[in-house]
């Protein structure tokens, strides 16, 4: 991690849980570092696999990097296990969205950054993971602060999600459960996550919100992805009416672009290394003005 500083906190959501995140910076910069939000997915969190890693290379690029777990991800002070899955049950994209700009409000008024270094809180791109690309869609369209977009894996439209079992769930019980595959962990939602997405819809859902994007978006996807199909980036790359925008779909890879949990490897998958080249790349040009 050399040349990277790295500063870990908490600021408090709207509703006063804490937001944690981490913030990566070059050690010496040259001037007020234009910023990158990175946003993890659903069953998700900051410190998952190789985004830590992927983090520090951003910001060995020149940027400043907030990754953050949303408050109600379910991961509490141990940041590698889910030990609040009642928050977990209530995490609806309303709850993601305020957090986002949360960060952002954070970021311009010196609570996140300003001991380290100047943050230019009017240049930052945002990225996301799956769900927390479907978050950094809806962001990109509700926040003016940000100026550039890259999503990974993204979910197009949750609510074309729900399956005939959930909504019965919903509706018997007032939450359904999933399993974490990897933890084993049987994790309710609940009703209310399902009915803020029917119920704020032109607010929370990518594909509505996509469609009011004018600032340059990339969108990229695994062609094997076997959890969200990359024709959902296809969608809002489509539905974007972006004068600069990019749908870049990987072969031969999936969701996380051949990267695990725990990351353990010395070198990133060729697809993860990809992903993150042509990302860095994406606000260099379209950010940072390189």
């Amino acid at each position: 991690m050399s040349n990277i500083v790295k500063v870990s906190n908490a600021i408090e959501s709207r509703e006063s849980l804490p937001i944690r995140y981490d913030l990566y910076l070059p050690s010496q910069p040259k001037s007020a570092l234009p910023v990158l939000l990175f946003l993890h997915g659903f069953k998700g969190f900051k410190d998952w696999g190789p985004f830590p890693s992927a983090c520090e290379e951003l910001a060995r690029d020149g940027f400043g990097v907030v990754a953050f777990n949303f408050s109600h991800n379910g991961v509490g002070e141990n940041l590698l296990e889910f030990e609040r899955l009642d928050l977990f049950e209530r995490q609806t994209l309303s709850r993601d969205l305020d957090d986002v700009g949360s960060v952002i409000e954070a970021i311009k008024t010196g609570k996140i950054g300003s001991d380290r270094a100047r943050l230019n809180s009017d240049r930052i791109g945002v990225i996301g993971h799956s769900r927390g690309g479907h978050t950094a869609v809806s962001a990109a369209a509700e926040y003016p602060e940000i100026q550039s977009l890259v999503t990974w894996s993204s979910v197009a439209d949750y609510n074309a999600r729900w399956s005939e079992k959930m909504l019965d769930d919903w509706k018997r019980q007032g939450y359904t459960e999933i399993e974490n595959a990897r933890t084993g962990q049987i994790m309710r939602v609940g009703r209310e996550v399902y009915e803020d997405a029917i119920g704020n819809k032109e607010r929370v859902i990518a594909l509505e919100r996509v469609r009011e994007l004018h600032l340059p978006a990339l969108f990229i996807a695994g062609r094997e992805d076997e959890a969200v199909s990359w024709k959902d980036s296809e969608q809002l790359y489509k539905s974007c009416p972006s004068d600069i925008k990019e749908l870049k779909v990987i072969p031969g890879t999936g969701h996380t672009f051949g990267a695990a949990h725990p990351f353990e490897e010395e070198e990133y998958p060729d697809p993860f290394a990809d992903v993150l080249d042509t990302t860095s790349d994406w606000f260099a040009d379209h950010l940072a003005g390189h």
